[in-house]
């Protein structure tokens, strides 16, 4: 008899608590959990604990907590702080799926004899026969799929994986069963920050808990010529075009850092844009290699479109992408995810 029991992230909020409600429809043995990750912060806070407690009573499903607040700081927030020294700009979701949700909450999991482990991503999970394999894919979402923040995630788990919303198409859908079931947390605003960064501040969270501090330096242009003076590399990100304080006789936008030198580079929006990146850290969910040159979309920031692009895998943990258009304000430490229609292939770091 298939084992139904599946281990639930639950973080107080509507979607998890609304996963807890429909997995236990579907005849899944439910159990929340809820990860204490970070003091004070939007998503680790008494309330979140109560209000995760209060769905899973409410709806009859045990509810426990589990304190990783130790290994969050190891694998997530020195990880933000060391892109940050590195005048790299990290995204800390996808560590902390790939480190939390998807690693210590699977082995919980295990554990406690479940199958399976569930969170309220926008997310799809399903077995392709033309691949043969266990697959991610985007969700119905749109604008709301969460897929790009879990490419990192270990590709033997995906089997194990629910994403019960993957066919909603709206938040307001999953509001209105939420409302439809009495759940107090119907209306729970969506938390939008970092979740240790609650004030959405990041600079200062680095100033107060790193050794990043104001360092000023110059600001150059690409050929090396002093514009001006910055306070600090981390101030700063591609694309910045506001704050700079330079006048010139064009616009000019943060194209990038020389950690060596202290200096932050600017130019033209011209200058922006690339044709070429390299990825590092690969993960690739889809296949165990890229064999020859492959053609696939590919998403630079969550909140980008996706390009078209080549990829062409030049070494085990390395990746060349060629994009058909050149593309804009690409970020070191953000990641690039591969889609070959709506699966994901994998991903990997800008270098």
């Amino acid at each position: 008899m298939e084992n139904k029991k599946v281990l639930l992230g639950m973080s107080g909020g509507v979607d998890s608590s609304v996963s807890a409600l429909l997995l236990k429809k579907q005849g899944y043995e439910v159990i929340g959990a809820t990860m204490e990750l970070f003091c004070g912060s939007s998503c680790c806070n008494v309330n979140t604990y109560i209000d995760a407690k209060n769905v899973c009573n409410s709806i009859g499903i045990p509810h426990f907590t589990y304190d990783y607040k130790g290994e969050f700081k190891k694998y997530v927030i020195d990880d933000f702080i060391n892109c940050y020294a590195n005048c790299k700009t990290p995204n800390p979701c996808i560590e902390c799926n790939k480190y939390m949700k998807f690693g210590l909450m699977y082995e919980k999991a295990k554990e406690l004899g479940c199958n399976y482990i569930a969170t309220g991503h926008y997310a799809k999970t399903e077995y392709s026969e033309k691949y043969g394999r266990w697959v991610l894919k985007k969700s119905n979402a749109g604008r709301k799929d969460q897929s790009y923040v879990l490419w990192n995630i270990p590709k033997e788990l995906i089997e194990h994986v629910l994403f019960p919303l993957a066919d909603f198409e709206s938040k307001d859908e999953i509001r209105e069963i939420a409302r439809e079931s009495n759940l107090k947390v119907a209306n729970k605003p969506d938390s939008e920050d970092i979740c240790f960064v609650p004030d959405g501040n990041y600079k200062r969270f680095l100033e107060e808990n790193s050794d990043i501090k104001p360092n000023p330096g110059n600001i150059v242009n690409s050929k090396g010529e002093v514009l001006g003076r910055h306070n600090g590399l981390y101030n700063y990100t591609i694309g910045q075009r506001k704050g700079l304080g330079i006048s010139y006789k064009e616009p000019l936008f943060v194209l990038g850092f020389d950690k060596e030198t202290n200096e932050v580079i600017v130019g033209t929006e011209e200058e922006l844009y690339s044709k070429e990146i390299l990825v590092g850290d690969i993960n690739l969910l889809l296949v165990d290699e890229v064999k020859e040159p492959m053609q696939v979309d590919v998403k630079t920031r969550y909140t980008s479109k996706v390009a078209k692009a080549t990829i062409e895998q030049i070494e085990d943990d390395k990746i060349k992408v060629i994009f058909d258009e050149p593309q804009r304000a690409i970020t070191p430490g953000q990641s690039a995810v591969f889609y070959v229609d709506d699966i994901v292939l994998g991903g990997g770091k800008i270098i």
